[in-house]
């Protein structure tokens, strides 16, 4: 009987230790869209560490710059308007981020201290201040589905796909200080100067790409953008110094979902929703290198800093698979929730 008691305390006590895991300084950050939840894994093992709800419909997820919170969007098509607040060191869900008529978030990024989303059914998008807890701007692109996002390091430079507009949106820091024209008040000694716009003006520049525009990425020398055509199969390649496309590759990817560069700019990945496997690139001669079989389709794609592994959901077989950036080769599979999606890496500073 002491014998029973003592393994049944011993396993208490191993699972409590197993369950309260802490979050890895480095981790991998996936999202189900199956059981609406985002999974800690711990690279070195490829193990689950943890789980936390995300709310209805989570498509994108982004880290922030230290690693303590990570923030989903609630996408609905359109019909939801909320960002997820995910406590990473706790490992559980803090809150639900109201963004009142942006509806529709779906592309992340987490820059200068705040989260950047796109909002498709708003044509639109924002940024998210954590330290006030309010949406501190908006912009709208007048594009149809704004989808995929990025924004430069220092803050001046935004690039979009829309989807049904089948375009690159380039928007960019304006030099003007105002909107221009007569300055206000009562005559030329109570002149004032122009008005301001809080946060300055932009300048935007709409780039027709393919049908279907939605996975997109920035070389890592940042001279240019290439965007995968879901709709057309094809790879719009974007000089961002003259901001027009100066190739379109014939890259056999319909339903393209994502296109990420490896660190070091060499490769290029594209996965596909319809099954026709994940395009490996060479950014340089924009041959196909190898395609890897993901017959039930492939959605996120996320590179480990470091250059050696690559991560992608394979969300009609229920996992990520691993791969090796030297070998190019299936290394391991994490099942971290039925229809992954959204992936992203967290560091903690």
């Amino acid at each position: 009987m002491r014998a029973a008691r003592l393994l049944l305390f011993l396993s208490v006590i191993t699972a409590s230790i197993a369950w309260s895991e802490s979050t890895p300084r480095e981790a991998l950050l996936v999202l189900s869209k199956g059981d609406h939840t985002l999974a800690i894994v711990a690279p070195s093992s490829l193990k689950v560490i943890a789980k936390a709800p995300v709310g209805e419909d989570p498509h994108e997820v982004i880290a922030s710059a230290d690693g303590k919170f990570a923030y989903v969007s609630n996408y609905g098509g359109g019909a939801y308007n909320t960002l997820t607040l995910i406590d990473l060191i706790g490992q559980k869900r803090v809150t639900s981020i109201d963004l009142g008529p942006l509806r529709g978030p779906h592309g992340l990024v987490f820059v200068g201290g705040k989260t950047w989303f796109t909002a498709e059914a708003a044509k639109a998008i924002g940024r998210y201040d954590p330290a006030t807890k309010t949406v501190d701007w908006i912009l709208g692109t007048g594009q149809n589905r704004t989808h995929m996002i990025f924004v430069s390091d220092d803050m001046k430079r935004i690039y979009t796909t829309n989807v049904s507009s089948g375009t690159v949106s380039i928007i960019e820091k304006s030099s003007r200080t105002g909107f221009g024209g007569p300055p206000p008040g009562p005559g030329p000694r109570g002149s004032r100067p122009p008005m301001r716009p809080p946060g300055g003006d932009w300048d935007e520049t709409v780039v027709a790409v393919g049908r279907g525009a939605e996975g997109f990425d920035v070389a890592p020398n940042g001279k240019e953008l290439w965007a995968a055509n879901a709709q057309d199969g094809t790879v719009s390649i974007i000089d961002l110094a003259t901001k027009k496309v100066t190739d379109t590759l014939q890259a056999n990817v319909p339903g393209a979902n994502r296109l990420k560069f490896t660190p070091d700019g060499k490769l290029v990945f594209i996965s596909s929703l319809s099954g026709s496997g994940i395009a490996i690139l060479n950014a340089e001669t924009h041959k196909e290198m190898k395609r890897i079989d993901a017959k039930h389709g492939a959605a996120g794609i996320q590179m480990q800093p470091d250059g050696s592994h690559a991560y992608l959901a394979c969300t009609g077989d229920n996992s990520v698979v691993v791969i090796d950036l030297k070998t190019l080769e299936i290394t391991g599979r994490i099942n971290a929730g039925p229809a992954p999606d959204g992936l992203a890496w967290s560091v903690r500073r």
